[in-house]
């Protein structure tokens, strides 16, 4: 009996070291981390610093903190050489470092040939690890932030300003609630010494990957590992984010604006990313609505092509930014995402006949489905434009980075495995599971916006006016079905707000 105790208690004294080792083990690492591609005779190098803090990580009150510091690292002065002086030595080299943030990480990027690696390597890491923080560039970086948010945004940037106040809609009192720039009052607060703090508690070796891609020499890696291994051990906590939160029937923003366009940006959040195997059938779904910018999407051919409305009317699965030509960019991985469908320009005349033609397009996409022509056309073009996505050293670079976050060895090579199982049956099943047309977070760019409230409430016909007067039967008689389909607007649920008032403060933010 006494045996039995004491390997029993043996026993309970292993299984608690074997879970220590595994709770350990799940822990955020401390110690920076690479991602290496070496190609022998490629002469280029491309860098890709990793950071897992973005806007989400900005303490609140000081919304836009993460992208004014981490631009003092891009486009500021080292402790040695101020900004001027390191674009003239950048000059001749053709050398440049961009920046590019989102909500829950950041990247710094650069490509240099290998005769110029030495050089431009001392100033770059320098750059990341002496930054000079001088009160000349602090000034220029923030000034140039503000006039982004009340200027550039809302007065020339319409496509991207009717996807943020989409943002603001769906991710009202949640981390990613606020545009990365930030907040004007927010930003007008923040100080030389806000940016210096954030630096020091966010840029750990535990929170940054070295990416690096190209024809660099054997001995290169070790050394960029070495010196930004100088940084503070530590990492930023995993972001715990609230559960998303679903639209209550059709919820409309309106910033009102003088514009001769339109502008509409709908969706809602979506349960699975691309880490969940349910998103490889979605993606299929969603390549068949509205793939970007490709002129077989449905609702390209019904919106633009049929009715020559407008230049484009897409849809996504997931949080999408355009890079290279008309591919998704990479390193904007998200834990929650969204479904959403872009259209602009749209004359405003025909603004209240497309909103529905959209809406109704996605109603007949939920309860019919893909048809089997259009599942093996969409599946067989995703099949090969993926093949596509990583032409270039950084685009590599980048595709590993986020096969990695989201679980995967290599996330491109596992769409080729994942979409050549896909059903049409477990398209559809995705479809009803996760897609819905009667709740969705609507924002609308116009002018006039009054009359567009009041016709959307009552639910007033809205007959298209066309250019030109010869267009076929069969498309004038979907236009009589369009034009009266019905939507249940209620006048509570619509909020017009004048654009220039928008990314001013946290409070409109809040009760959008």
């Amino acid at each position: 009996m006494k045996n039995f105790r004491k390997y029993h208690l043996f026993g309970i004294l292993l299984i608690g070291i074997v879970l220590m080792f595994i709770s350990c083990a799940k822990k955020a690492p401390t110690k920076i981390s690479s991602e290496l591609l070496p190609v022998e005779g490629n002469p280029l190098i491309s860098f890709r610093i990793l950071t897992k803090v973005g806007s989400a990580n900005d303490p609140i009150g000081k919304e836009g903190l993460c992208q004014l510091t981490f631009n003092m690292l891009a486009n500021g002065g080292t402790k040695t050489l101020a900004f001027k002086e390191i674009n003239k030595k950048f000059y001749p080299m053709a050398a440049s470092v961009g920046l590019q943030v989102d909500k829950e990480m950041s990247v710094f990027t650069s490509t240099i040939h290998s005769d110029n690696l030495e050089k431009f390597y001392e100033i770059f890491k320098d750059m990341m690890l002496d930054p000079g923080f001088r009160e000349e560039d602090f000034i220029r970086i923030k000034t140039n932030q503000l006039n982004f948010l009340e200027k550039t945004l809302v007065s020339n940037m319409d496509e991207q300003f009717g996807k943020e106040i989409l943002n603001l809609m769906m991710y009202k009192n949640h981390p990613y609630g606020h545009h990365e720039a930030g907040i004007v009052e927010s930003v007008k607060k923040l100080t030389l010494d806000d940016v210096k703090e954030f630096y020091k508690d966010q840029f750990l070796q535990g929170n940054i990957t070295v990416g690096l891609s190209g024809g660099y020499p054997s001995d290169f890696p070790s050394k960029v590992m070495a010196d930004f291994s100088s940084l503070p051990e530590g990492a930023t906590p995993k972001l715990v984010l609230p559960e998303q939160r679903m639209p209550e029937g059709l919820e409309i923003v309106i910033a009102e604006k003088k514009t001769p366009a339109t502008a509409i940006s709908m969706g809602f959040p979506v349960s699975i990313t691309r880490a969940d195997d349910d998103f490889f059938a979605l993606w299929i779904a969603a390549a068949h609505f509205g793939e970007h910018r490709q002129h077989l999407s449905l609702l390209f051919q019904k919106i633009r092509e049929e009715r020559g409305q407008n230049y484009g009317d897409y849809a996504y699965i997931e949080h999408f930014i355009q890079g290279r030509d008309k591919f998704p960019s990479t390193n904007y991985c998200r834990q929650q995402q969204y479904f959403s469908i872009w259209i602009r320009p749209l004359a405003n005349s025909n603004r209240h006949f497309v909103i529905r033609q959209a809406i109704r397009e996605l109603k007949k996409l939920v309860e019919e489905g893909i048809p089997k022509e259009r599942f093996e056309l969409t599946r067989g073009y995703l099949l090969n434009y993926t093949k596509l996505y990583a032409q270039t050293l950084g685009e590599r670079l980048g595709w590993q980075m986020d096969s990695h976050y989201y679980g995967y060895k290599d996330f491109l090579t596992e769409v080729q495995e994942r979409l050549k199982k896909i059903t049409q049956e477990d398209v559809n099943r995705a479809i009803k599971q996760y897609l819905n047309f009667e709740n969705l977070s609507i924002a609308i760019i116009t002018e006039d916006a009054q009359s567009l409230k009041d016709a959307l409430v009552a639910n007033t016909p809205s007959p298209i006016k066309y250019a030109n007067p010869n267009m076929p039967k069969e498309i004038l008689e979907e236009d009589l079905i369009i034009q009266s389909f019905p939507l249940n607007v209620k006048a509570e649920n619509v909020r017009i707000i004048s654009a220039t008032d928008f990314f001013k403060a946290m409070e409109l933010n809040l009760t959008l």
